[in-house]
């Protein structure tokens, strides 16, 4: 959803100057429940639920209840465009998109599709037949698509990320300004793998720097049971949340070092502020991950650790030896700045209003 947001935001700051034609309105088309909701009316913007569901390594019963709520999200879908009457869709990907690219196409509304993986899902595979063209964030998703298909454009992050300044967001988390800082998040829910080795070594680390953990609203109570257990004078280096909302941007902003999944937005936001990383790919995600904690250890800006080694004690000692090594650290985080693309939000815009245009 933040891809979206950002590119809405870039859309209408271009269209304030005459860059782009005005954005008279926005839609958000998701799923219920979860945050989602919650995020894209917090920024503003309208939003319409609609059923889905993810058809990949289900059974084949779960498979044919999904199928069933996948048709009647199309059906939703078509009568919210209908209402609504959008000149172009932007989609980002995943399950949860199909109804609507499927309505768009139906109703003969051009779409473009955003990958903000390495390696597109079925899904993206399946939709981008009816796409008319398909943004990616690097080189390496092109040849997933036919030539022609995909352009790259980068992955398109908050503007605050590239604008924002080190020591004033450690003021307004309330952080000593010396020292080094780790951040430690799992996505939007959370990573209770990460969140139960952090928890072990919790002193140790605390003992080396502060700690920002973005635990997910499932793991946050327990691990303020941690904080509170901990001596007296490391407690206010420990700093657990469920989640964060704008304060997310000073977090990334914030740290010299973060332990997290391997999400898409890891590449775009951890790239965007230069932020060296160790990267857990979650096990369960179609592999997904894997490729894109692979891309980012290729580029030298991160290091990658299985989760199922995370309850064999491997964490300490790697954040320990990074910590120590400031060169190192330094290093990581040039690399992670060269994959950053300040003008990925509005080259999407610049198509969206192509593909709104008729080109």
């Amino acid at each position: 959803m933040y891809p979206a947001l950002a590119v809405v935001e870039e859309w209408k700051n271009a269209s304030a100057s005459g860059d782009l034609p005005e954005l008279e309105a926005v839609l958000y088309v998701g799923t219920a429940g979860g945050l989602e909701s919650r995020i894209v009316t917090r920024a503003g913007v309208d939003f319409r639920a609609v059923q889905a569901g993810a058809l990949r390594g289900l059974s084949p019963w779960r498979a044919l209840v999904n199928s069933w709520a996948l048709l009647k999200g199309t059906i939703q879908a078509r009568r919210i465009l209908r209402a609504f009457r959008p000149d172009v869709l932007l989609a980002t990907g995943g399950y949860a998109s199909a109804p609507v690219v499927m309505a768009a196409w139906l109703a003969g509304c051009p779409a473009l599709i955003y990958l903000p993986d390495i390696v597109p899902g079925l899904a993206v595979r399946f939709l981008s037949y009816l796409a008319k063209r398909v943004a990616v964030s690097f080189d390496a998703s092109l040849a997933y698509f036919p030539p022609g298909k995909a352009v790259v454009t980068g992955y398109p992050v908050r503007s605050a990320l590239y604008q924002g300044n080190r020591t004033e967001a450690r003021q307004r988390l309330g952080l000593a300004l010396d020292g080094k800082v780790v951040l430690v998040l799992g996505g939007s829910r959370g990573a209770h793998s990460i969140n139960r080795a952090v928890a072990d070594i919790l002193e140790s680390l605390l003992g080396k720097a502060q700690l920002i953990h973005v635990a997910g609203e499932k793991d946050a109570a327990w691990l303020q049971g941690c904080r509170e257990a901990l001596p007296e004078d490391l407690r206010p280096r420990y700093h657990v949340y469920g989640y964060l909302h704008e304060e997310m941007t000073d977090a990334l902003l914030a740290a010299d070092l973060a332990i997290a999944r391997a999400g898409a937005a890891t590449m775009g936001e951890f790239a965007a502020v230069g932020l060296p990383a160790i990267l857990v790919p979650y096990p369960y995600a179609g592999q997904h991950q894997e490729a894109n904690a692979d891309f980012m250890v290729s580029r030298g800006a991160a290091l990658k650790v299985p989760d199922d080694k995370l309850a064999e004690g491997v964490l300490a000692p790697l954040v320990e030896e990074l910590l120590a090594n400031e060169q190192r650290l330094r290093t990581m985080a040039d690399n992670a700045r060269k994959l950053a693309k300040p003008d990925a939000a509005r080259a999407i815009a610049q198509q969206l209003a192509l593909l709104a245009g008729g080109v």
